[in-house]
């Protein structure tokens, strides 16, 4: 049944501009709630299967006698297993249909992830990372592929943070879950709290990855929930920005796999995905060195505090960055204040300075984000945007690989962070310097 008030066409909009945003804001109202929730859920959860090792870490190291060096690299491996599969993955998905291969991708993580209770030692720990890593290639960039199928580009910057919310949101659920399993469930049938931890955040993947393969449809014209006049108009919108910037830019996959455009961003990502590892595999660890007093769920509940600040940043900045058109300092801006986050923390011992320093850190790292990702797809379409935003997302996150291995080769002899985060703070400002180099066309100008 068709949404009430929609009642206009698509050929008495061509003379009717009031007529034809109307229609738009209706149509990506209706879309964005039926989509963006579930799609949040999916990356919960992804974050959650990714970053949980942070909390086993606070028992698993002592349990397993895992030296720090060795959690480091482990963290980090996941990374390169991303890495390995990320461009051949969205490729897959762009071939054979978003719900047959994002059901794939979360199955097998969920299972990957709750097989993470069984790790024994350092060599368990780096082959199931790894195959972790395998597990979940392509589904960021897999999602954010498939955002540019139902969005047009002026949207793009506050969808894609709308979409990213799931990561704040993960630590606000994820840590007080995390801590409450780490200090409740220990010893319970036999196993440590750290078990419980992954045994039982693992599951929902596998369930919902059985769910997406029913629910969730590979493009407009696949949605039974739109009307056919709601479908014509949206497919035709999408599919007439991509043939304006297939005309304007001409770039096909190996084109864009050649592209100076695309390596910039590949080394603009790489500085902020480094940092954001830092924070995903150590912040726990982080928050437990400035409240020493702090049990497991008390650390879990002060991990939401960043993320609920974050959530708010990520609106603001990312709604501001689309009604400007402007994405430069909308990602320079809150690299900056991230650096300034790290260096607080690494500065300050003092708890609740400690706590405001990495809520700006993550703050402004996951704020920056919206603008970041709206740049690939302002100049690549098809199979090249498919290659070109998986090709950012892989090589970029090998810079979380060296985040983690960073924040733990630089450990001090007597425990502090602080010459890891000064490293963080320095890529960030790194990062900030990009962004403001990057060549790209406005999305105003882009879509007349």
């Amino acid at each position: 049944m068709a949404e009430r008030g929609i009642t206009t066409t698509p050929h008495e909009t061509e003379s009717d501009p009031t007529a034809t945003e109307r229609l738009e804001r209706q149509i990506l109202r209706k879309v964005t709630l039926r989509l963006l929730p579930f799609l949040c859920l999916l990356y919960v959860i992804n974050i959650l299967d990714r970053s949980n090792v942070a909390f086993a870490r606070l028992k698993m190291l002592k349990d397993l006698d895992i030296s720090e060096e060795a959690y480091g690299l482990g963290a980090g491996l996941f990374f390169i297993g991303y890495f390995a599969f990320e461009v051949p993955s969205n490729l897959i998905l762009s071939r054979i249909g978003a719900c047959r291969w994002i059901a794939r991708i979360m199955i097998s993580w969920g299972v990957i992830s709750s097989c993470m209770m069984f790790v024994t030692g350092p060599w368990s720990f780096y082959l199931l990372r790894l195959l972790l890593g395998f597990a979940e290639a392509g589904f960021f960039p897999g999602i954010l592929l498939y955002l540019t199928y139902w969005f047009p580009a002026r949207q793009r910057a506050r969808v894609v943070a709308q979409f990213m919310i799931a990561s704040p949101l993960a630590y606000i659920l994820g840590g007080p879950l995390s801590g409450a399993l780490m200090e409740y469930m220990h010893q319970v049938a036999g196993l440590q709290g750290w078990q419980w931890v992954f045994l039982i955040e693992g599951i929902p993947g596998l369930v919902l990855g059985v769910i997406v393969f029913f629910r969730l449809p590979d493009r407009p014209e696949h949605a039974r929930w739109l009307t056919p006049q709601e479908r014509t108009w949206l497919t035709e919108r999408i599919a007439s920005e991509e043939e304006s910037r297939e005309r304007r830019h001409k770039v096909n996959l190996a084109q864009a796999l050649a592209t100076l455009r695309v390596w910039h961003l590949i080394a603009l990502y790489s500085t902020v995905a480094a940092s954001i590892a830092a924070m995903g595999s150590y912040l726990p660890k982080f928050i437990e060195d400035r409240f020493p007093d702090a049990k497991e769920f008390d650390i879990g509940l002060l991990t939401a505090v960043p993320g609920i600040v974050t959530i708010v940043v990520m609106v603001l900045v990312s709604v501001h960055s689309d009604r400007t058109g402007e994405r430069r300092w909308h990602i320079a801006g809150p690299a900056l204040f991230a650096a300034a986050g790290w260096g607080m923390y690494a500065a300050f011992e003092a708890p609740l300075l400690s706590l405001l320093g990495l809520t700006l850190a993550q703050a402004g790292m996951m704020s920056l984000m919206g603008p970041f990702w709206s740049l690939p797809t302002s100049f690549l379409t098809g199979r090249a945007a498919a290659g070109g935003i998986a090709l950012i997302n892989a090589f970029g996150n090998l810079g979380g690989f060296f985040g983690p291995n960073i924040i733990a080769q630089l450990k001090s002899p007597n425990g502090a962070f602080s010459w890891g985060l000064t490293v963080m703070a320095i890529l960030l400002c790194t990062s900030a310097a990009l962004a403001l180099g990057v060549r790209y066309e406005p999305e105003q100008r882009a879509t007349e």
